[in-house]
């Protein structure tokens, strides 16, 4: 494997500013291939889609490469892929339209790990089909989120399970795969957040067994919009609300309006560069992906060696990222006596980010899992790693959270 680490980072304009970025789990720094890729779409005609005008050809082009290019990322079929302006939106208009398939006494299982944004969709569809909402529970002690947890919830009447591949909050992976085949023999489909996920570990949706999989590209290097994955077949069986004269046709009734054409230049050029991520890789473009991941899972883990082996060394700071399986996510909290724990991570940040060190506190809209971990609605101080990360970033990091501790 070859992770040019300082060919890189000279590739993001924003890494020249000097701040050393842990901020990636809400949203990573764009590289110039991806910024130039959007300018570029706008540069050039553009129209609503067809064949009849150079800007209608160059819309439809963008489109079709778009979805190749994610549905080489996900292992998804290209016309299994639907564009919308966030997971959150995608989520909902996809709660509403499953809504449509329940009967009151079905049920529906969220998991208390998950970002707020596949529970509460999920949570308002049910109260307003009558259906009941079951909740997976994970070990706070642990951070781990088992397929038991999620068995134990599971009845004949669950239509949904609703799970994330990876917490944006204490980054653990739970079992997806064993939760889908569960999921599958109970006769419930299975609605996977892959938002975090992504960006750390190349998605294969037929071994996840998700039926729908979210994720959005600017949490791996991309312009901000959401993208859901599933089979074609399973689409074809949903109706959603749409517009009269709009297509009917799979996957665009699914997608409301004019698509960001720009946006999806930008997001198949953020597909290219991380299949570039390892400067050796050769093959087609889902080959390239997977000895680009493995890169980068090797980078990230030896970063988070680096992490972890210095936190350790640090008095008054507890680590709430546990689980065995984990991304180089990970949610801290500090001792103090005078205040609560939740207001020495603001002023963690806020010290940090005054030495060019940017690591955001909060629950990151991850509530349940902030109060099942007992730190409230306000949660801790977040170090998520990106591709562009290095080793004097963690040091800075460290040196940094060091001096906090002594004030």
């Amino acid at each position: 494997m070859t992770y040019h680490i300082a060919a890189l980072r000279s590739q993001f304009p924003a890494l020249s500013a000097g701040t050393a970025h842990f901020d990636g789990p809400g949203g990573t720094q764009t590289p110039q291939p991806v910024i130039q890729a959007i300018a570029d779409a706008l540069a050039q005609p553009l129209s609503n889609r067809g064949q009849g005008t150079p800007g209608e050809r160059n819309a439809e082009s963008i489109v079709t490469k778009a979805r190749q290019a994610l549905a080489d990322l996900l292992g998804a079929h290209p016309t299994g892929i639907v564009f919308g302006r966030s997971a959150t939106q995608l989520t909902y208009d996809f709660s509403r339209a499953l809504a449509k398939t329940w009967s009151p006494g079905d049920e529906v299982v969220v998991t208390r790990l998950d970002h707020d944004a596949n529970i509460r969709p999920w949570v308002q569809a049910a109260a307003q089909a009558g259906v009941t909402v079951r909740w997976a529970d994970f070990d706070p002690a642990t951070g781990e989120l088992t397929a038991d947890d999620v068995r134990a919830v599971l009845s004949p009447r669950t239509r949904l399970v609703a799970v994330t591949a990876a917490s944006n909050l204490i980054g653990t992976r739970p079992p997806i795969a064993e939760i889908s085949a569960m999921a599958r023999d109970a006769g419930a489909l299975t609605y996977v957040d892959g938002v975090h996920y992504t960006a750390h570990t190349l998605v294969d949706l037929e071994r996840l067994g998700a039926d729908f999989f979210v994720c959005s590209p600017y949490k791996f290097l991309g312009p901000h919009h959401g993208v859901l994955a599933a089979r074609p077949e399973l689409l074809e069986t949903l109706r959603p609300d749409k517009l009269l004269p709009s297509t009917d046709a799979v996957p665009e009734r699914f997608e409301l309006g004019t698509l960001p054409y720009e946006f999806l230049a930008g997001t198949e050029a953020a597909v290219d560069f991380l299949a570039g991520l390892d400067t050796d890789a050769t093959g087609t473009r889902r080959q390239r992906l997977a000895t680009a991941f493995t890169a980068l899972e090797a980078h990230e883990q030896a970063l988070r060696t680096q992490l972890d082996k210095g936190l350790s060394s640090l008095r008054g700071v507890q680590v709430h990222s546990r689980a065995v399986d984990r991304t180089p996510t990970l949610l801290l909290t500090f001792e103090e006596t005078s205040a609560v724990v939740s207001a020495a991570s603001v002023e963690a940040y806020r010290f940090l980010a005054e030495r060019g060190v940017h690591a955001p506190a909060g629950s990151f809209y991850a509530i349940e899992a902030s109060r099942r971990l007992g730190l409230g609605d306000t949660g801790g101080l977040r170090i998520g790693l990106a591709p562009y990360n290095n080793m004097e970033d963690v040091e800075r990091l460290l040196e940094g959270l060091s001096e906090f501790l002594t004030l």
